[in-house]
């Protein structure tokens, strides 16, 4: 008893002397030996895929004919990412589509928060503008559907299962994130013209610019820049096992693709080609997966109109552009620093917008459009078809209510719009971010058409037509400032923790 005594108090004794050194030490190293104690929780991340590819004779949409889909070339999918960082969660989720309009987006939210807790406004839902699937968009793009169409409540559906997928799949991970350039890929399809020339447009009048102008001899310059980088958030099991990658490019779709067939574009090439590159396992339990999201490509393409360019057969180029960006990404994903612990935050609001309305003139001149045989010359070919979308643009509401969403990820923003967005927009907004690094996903929480910057407009060309852009000129500018709000509102919390 005396020995088991003499023990105790020497047990006494030595854990005062350690409250006593840890009274002088201050209260900054007591709170790091709290912190050693209760450390920041690892990352958490799940990944899955969904199909959604269309039901055959639906049309598909993207070009102003529409066939009938009557042939699967490769199965539409949408793809998602949770992440789980202890008190916030996000899920972002990509679709092979054309775009989706956002009461099927909203729908699809609606149904996974439901299911998952993930907050609605946590949820960043995107289309890749795959022009080779059928419509998931309402007939008027500022008005939503009376009631969802077939194909739009089987989005919905499987948008929703394929969220609550990821989050049953979630599991320590690691995550990192980086860039790197392919600028080879990418080209303004916008064109200047040489002083003094002009190109018509379907309401009888000229423009200065010209989209796609081919072997046009007035051609002069791009009208525009193009962003070159391709972003890259991945994910990893804590042993290094890749679990899912996220890309981020802006070059709208390639094509290449036979009349009547359904198929993901560049966007699901690639997904499959960094799988194999990057050493991801797609039969693993859960499989990896792979998802490229398409950034600012509004007046981007993959045709350089300096040149001449050979045609190809169906499908190379998009297996060309696929192979070329993942090798790069793949070289870069294997630098990259990857961490344990990563705090989320997301940011988003609605913004009114005013829609374009046309002038009496140019009602009365689709009017007088409409009226002509079909067969009756034209001015423009395709002025029958923006005589009609000009009376919708005057029968649409006088403004629309979008969804700007921000997410940060460490140090990492991600944006979001629901329209096809310049180039040069997404430029302006990683340069003007708090963020070390940036990129922005469009067609995003729905879609609304073109947002070409207010410089476009007295220029022309197709994406500035009233019916293919649908909102007011300065669309863009607010679009930027609120984005730039909702990122320093999210980085000043990040520097208050």
């Amino acid at each position: 008893m005396t020995r088991q005594w003499k023990s105790m108090r020497g047990l006494a004794a030595w854990t005062a002397a350690l409250v006593a050194l840890g009274a002088l030490a201050g209260p900054k190293t007591l709170q790091a030996r709290a912190d050693e104690k209760s450390p920041k929780p690892r990352i958490q991340a799940g990944a899955s895929t969904s199909n959604i590819t269309p039901f055959f004779d639906d049309p598909i949409v993207g070009n102003f004919t529409t066939p009938p889909a009557e042939y699967v070339h490769d199965e539409l999918h949408a793809r998602a990412i949770v992440l789980d960082d202890g008190s916030t969660k996000l899920a972002i989720v990509v679709s092979d589509s054309v775009g989706v309009s956002r009461e099927v987006f909203d729908e699809a939210r609606k149904v996974a928060s439901e299911k998952t807790g993930i907050p609605a406004g946590n949820m960043l839902l995107s289309a890749t503008h795959s022009h080779s699937a059928t419509s998931s968009r309402s007939k008027n793009l500022l008005i939503p559907n009376a009631e969802l169409s077939p194909y739009q409540k089987f989005l919905a559906n499987r948008v929703a299962d394929v969220i609550r997928q990821a989050n049953k799949n979630l599991q320590p991970a690691r995550i990192g994130w980086g860039a790197v350039d392919v600028p080879g890929q990418v080209f303004n399809r916008r064109w200047l013209l040489k002083p003094g020339t002009t190109a018509k447009n379907p309401f009888g009048g000229e423009d200065r610019a010209q989209m796609n102008p081919g072997s046009n001899p007035d051609k002069l310059e791009p009208a525009g820049p193009t962003d070159p980088q391709v972003s890259i958030l991945a994910i990893q099991s804590p042993q290094g096992k890749p679990v899912a990658l996220l890309a981020n490019y802006s070059l709208h779709y390639v094509g290449g693709v036979p009349t009547g067939h359904l198929s993901g574009d560049y966007f699901a090439r690639f997904a499959d080609r960094v799988c194999q590159l990057i050493g991801g396992d797609d039969r693993a339990d859960p499989p990896f997966v792979g998802i490229m999201s398409n950034g600012t490509s509004g007046d981007v393409n993959n045709n350089n109109y300096a040149k001449p360019s050979p045609g190809l057969p169906p499908y190379q180029k998009m297996d060309r552009v696929a192979k070329e960006i993942a090798e790069a990404v793949a070289e870069t994903y294997r630098k990259m620093p990857f961490f344990d612990h990563v705090p989320l935050a997301a940011a988003h609001g609605e913004l009114e917008l005013a829609t374009r309305k046309p002038t009496s003139e140019q009602v009365e001149y689709a009017k007088s459009i409409l009226k002509k045989p079909e067969d009756a010359p034209k001015y423009h070919r395709l002025e029958r078809n923006y005589a009609e979308r000009t009376l919708q643009q005057a029968d649409s509401p006088d403004t629309i209510s979008v969804m700007i969403q921000a997410f940060r990820i460490g140090d990492l923003g991600i944006a979001a719009i629901p329209f096809e967005v310049f180039a040069e927009t997404g430029l302006e907004i990683k340069k003007n971010s708090p963020f070390k690094s940036t990129f922005t996903i469009e067609l995003a929480n729905g879609t609304y058409g073109y947002l070409p910057t207010p410089r476009h407009f007295p220029l022309g060309g197709y994406e500035t037509w009233m019916g293919t852009n649908k909102v007011e000129p300065e669309a863009s500018v607010k679009i930027v400032k609120t984005l730039m709000d909702q990122f320093h509102k999210l980085d000043e919390q990040r520097k208050a923790k």
